[in-house]
């Protein structure tokens, strides 16, 4: 029986996985999507072209790929109509290659008003969410009170429809929160009818089944593992388990069916919204990673802050996932840089430590780093490890000696062919 590998973001999100998806996607037969919702934007340009992906896999653009959305992940219909009916344009056909877990839940209208309602009554203590109604979705999951993909095949559906909404209502109005969805909910029902379309399946049978058949599978997640609900750097964290155990309970395979763990991260480090960044750049270094980086949300357009990278917390990552194998990002946009740094353990109040810190309130950090010499040369000419210069490779061998796991792939460039295999 095949096991299911698995590609996991180790910082706090956008470290690329969607390209890498796509690079590793001829190795499979079957990619699934195991968690998160519409605000994972995966970036992905080849043959001229720049998409965007938020809830389908980025196996779609494989021909004869199955791709999977499972009931871990949480979907809006009417931002999942956008998304496949733009793909349908440029010529990927979705309707034989994705399906859709019935356990999975549905965003409603209201859970994007609540969403807005909640952040608002927090004032400055907002953790800057998109807004896309994820994490009441979330909530309504473990509350009991959710609403999922196989209840639209239901003859009771407005029913159950209807006794949600007004669950939201009476939250909304002990908020005293004003808000109109009548043009949303019109949107969303006739999104309705277009998910309807789709395959719809018992995902947890179907993946096994695949495996049982011999069939290759790739288990994507969203976000990245230091935004993980249970072991990132709470409360500013996403709404689900963006871990290694996260593609166990988001698609229904047992632990022992987990093969590699494919962990990404960048060259340095990023993050959107609000949070600790203990590495985080606030001087002209900082802006040039952003601007050469383009480090822009591939969804909401926000400004990501800029750090260098930091192995407390990529060894943290390490260790929660499993990882087998390491793949690293964008190590093009230092080209230029005279001098790389990389945080090796924090002093806090102080005190010297390498481990990732539970809270960081009312503690000051100061990253203890190590000093690289830049490489000073276009990596993107480069086709082989052989052909990277010394100064890079002494930055790839020290991560790999430091974090114990071998960087298996580098990433030069967006293109697909700006990839490096060793």
């Amino acid at each position: 029986m095949k096991k299911v590998d698995v590609i996991l973001g180790l910082q706090w999100g956008d470290e690329g996985k969607g390209k890498v998806v796509d690079v590793l996607t001829p190795n499979y037969q079957v990619v699934a999507r195991f968690q998160g919702g519409p605000n994972a934007g995966h970036t992905l340009e080849f043959n001229g072209e720049k998409y965007v992906l938020r809830s389908i896999p980025s196996g779609i653009f494989q021909g004869g790929k199955v791709n999977v959305i499972g009931n871990g992940v949480v979907l809006d219909p009417i931002l999942f109509r956008e998304e496949a009916t733009a793909l349908a344009a440029s010529g990927h056909d979705l309707s034989k290659q994705l399906c859709i877990s019935k356990k999975a839940h549905l965003i409603l209208p209201t859970h994007r008003i609540l969403d807005a309602a909640y952040e608002a009554a927090k004032g400055s203590s907002k953790i800057g969410t998109t807004g896309k109604g994820i994490g009441p979705t979330y909530t309504d999951k473990i509350s009991r009170n959710g609403v999922r993909v196989g209840d639209i095949l239901s003859p009771d559906f407005q029913t159950i429809y209807l006794r949600a909404k007004h669950r939201h209502e009476n939250i909304l109005h002990s908020l005293g929160y004003d808000y109109d969805v009548a043009e949303l909910e019109t949107q969303w029902f006739e999104a309705l009818d277009y998910l309807r379309s789709f395959r719809l399946i018992d995902s947890e049978y179907e993946i096994n089944r695949l495996l049982l058949e011999g069939k290759s599978v790739l288990a994507e997640g969203a976000q990245g593992t230091l935004l993980d609900v249970d072991f990132g750097s709470y409360p500013f964290v996403t709404s689900s388990s963006t871990v290694c155990a996260g593609a166990c309970t988001g698609l229904g395979v047992a632990p022992n069916r987990i093969g590699e763990v494919f962990g990404i991260f960048k060259a340095y480090c990023t993050r959107v919204g609000s949070g600790p960044f203990p590495t985080e750049l606030f001087d002209e270094t900082g802006a040039e990673l952003r601007r050469i980086g383009h480090e822009f949300g591939a969804v909401t357009g926000r400004e990501r802050r800029c750090g260098w990278l930091d192995l407390v917390a990529l060894k943290y990552a390490i260790m929660v996932d499993g990882v087998t194998q390491l793949i690293m990002m964008k190590s093009d946009v230092m080209n230029d840089f005279d001098t790389i740094k990389v945080a090796v353990a924090y002093d806090m109040n102080g005190r010297q430590t390498d481990e990732f810190p539970y809270s960081v309130d009312g503690v000051e950090i100061n990253p203890v780093y190590r000093e690289f010499q830049g490489w000073k040369c276009d990596l993107r000419d480069c086709r082989r490890y052989e052909d990277f210069p010394e100064a890079f490779r002494r930055y790839v061998e020290f991560i790999e000696q430091e974090t114990g796991v071998p960087v298996k792939i580098i990433s030069v460039g967006p293109d697909r062919e700006e990839t490096i295999v060793r």
